[in-house]
C-alpha cells in the first residue's frame, strides 16, 4: 500500500469494525500467528483510547508439539500489550477442521461468557474470504455462498463474533506485524496438503502472481452481493441512481461501481458535493 503509513486502512477497518465503547470488554481470539497479533494490537490501541478493555483469547487445539510454542507467543504479546491472556485446551480428538471450528468457538463463547465480553474479535482477512467463497462454489452452494462470511455474525446467544478486516490482504497484516515489532509464529499445518483449504491456497498463490489484489476485489465482490441481497440502502441506492442515469438516455456501462457507490454512499450520509461518474457524467448533490 502507498504512504508513509501502509497501516492507515487498518485502523480505520477497525473503527468501523470494532467502534469500541468506554467500559467494554471484548475478546480478541489469537493463535499466535501475525494476522491475529496484527488484530490483536490494533484493538489494544482502539481499546485504549476508547476506554475499553481488551482481553487476548487463545485455544490450544493440542494437535502438534509447536502448539505450546503458539501459547508463549500469545502470552508474549499480551505482555507486550498489556492486556490479560485466557488460555483454553480442547480435548483431544481427530484433525477434522469442522469439528476444531465447532469447538474452538464453542471455547470462545464460553471465554467471553466469563470475561463479560459480548463481541468476540477474529482476523479473517480478504484471502480467507476468498478460500471461504471457493470452498462454498466447489461444494456446489447457491448464489448466497458469494456473500462469503458476514463481517458480524451471533456466535451464541449474546455474544457476536466480528471479522473487522475481511477487506484486507493478509501481506498488510504481515507489514503491520514488522512495524509494531508484534511477536508471531507460524502455523507448519498451514502448508499441510492434506487440508483441502491448504490445497486450494497452493493453487491461489500462483493466481495473486498475476492478479496481485485478488483477495482484496473478491472481498469487495462479496460485499457487494451481501448489500445487494440484505436490502442495504446503499444497494437501493446504487439501483436508483442507474435508473436514473439510464432515464435520462445515459449509458452506464463504462461507469465504474466504485464511482456510483461513492456518490451512493454520499446521498445515504446526505452530504453535498459534486461526483464525476464518467466523462460528460457528473452528479451534483445540494
Amino acid at each position: 500500500m502507498r504512504g508513509a503509513k501502509p497501516w492507515t486502512a487498518l485502523e480505520a477497518a477497525i473503527r468501523r469494525g470494532a467502534a469500541l465503547r468506554p467500559g467494554e470488554t471484548v475478546l480478541a481470539a489469537v493463535s499466535g500467528g501475525p494476522d491475529s497479533a496484527a488484530l490483536a494490537a490494533l484493538l489494544a490501541s482502539a481499546a485504549a483510547r476508547s476506554g475499553a478493555t481488551l482481553m487476548l483469547a487463545h485455544v490450544n487445539h493440542a494437535l502438534r508439539s509447536s502448539a505450546w510454542q503458539d501459547e508463549g507467543v500469545v502470552l508474549a504479546l499480551g505482555a507486550a500489550l498489556r492486556a490479560r491472556v485466557a488460555i483454553v485446551s480442547l480435548e483431544p480428538g481427530p484433525a477434522d477442521e469442522a469439528r476444531l471450528r465447532t469447538e474452538r468457538y464453542a471455547a470462545l463463547a464460553r471465554l467471553a461468557r466469563a470475561a463479560g465480553a459480548r463481541r468476540v474479535f477474529t482476523a479473517h482477512h480478504a484471502a480467507d474470504q476468498t478460500e471461504t467463497i471457493l470452498m462454498a462454489l466447489f461444494r456446489g452452494a447457491g448464489p448466497s455462498a458469494l456473500g462469503g462470511m458476514p463481517a458480524a455474525r451471533e456466535l451464541e446467544a449474546g455474544v457476536e463474533l466480528a471479522r473487522p478486516l475481511l477487506g484486507i490482504e493478509p501481506a498488510v497484516l504481515r507489514a503491520y506485524c514488522a512495524a509494531a515489532q508484534l511477536p508471531f509464529a507460524l502455523d507448519p499445518t498451514n502448508v499441510d496438503s492434506a487440508y483441502r483449504r491448504n490445497a486450494l491456497r497452493t493453487a491461489l498463490g500462483a493466481l495473486r502472481e498475476d492478479f496481485p489484489h485478488l483477495d482484496a476485489a473478491v472481498a469487495r465482490c462479496a460485499a457487494i452481493v451481501r448489500e445487494e441481497r440484505d436490502g442495504a440502502p446503499a444497494a437501493a441506492l446504487r439501483r436508483r441512481l442507474r435508473a436514473e442515469l439510464v432515464a435520462a438516455g445515459g449509458d452506464t456501462r463504462d461507469i465504474t461501481f466504485e464511482r456510483l457507490d461513492a456518490a451512493a454512499r454520499a446521498l445515504e450520509r446526505g452530504r453535498r458535493g459534486r461526483h464525476f461518474l464518467r466523462r460528460g457524467v457528473e452528479l451534483v448533490l445540494e
